[in-house]
């Protein structure tokens, strides 16, 4: 899935769209998520 949204991933794993929300605050928290490019028309990427 190279390009999802939060009702997408609420979906796909019996999350809440506040589950989904929380997680990708701590994703974003520990540096898991990196931000590429613009704050319109860019993207966040997993980090490994």
């Amino acid at each position: 899935m190279p390009d999802v949204t939060i009702p997408e991933l609420a979906n796909a794993t019996g999350l809440s769209l506040s589950g989904v929300k929380w997680n990708i605050r701590k994703l974003k928290a520990n540096g898991r998520l990196r931000r590429v490019g613009a704050d319109k028309g860019g993207r966040w990427e997993v980090v490994s």
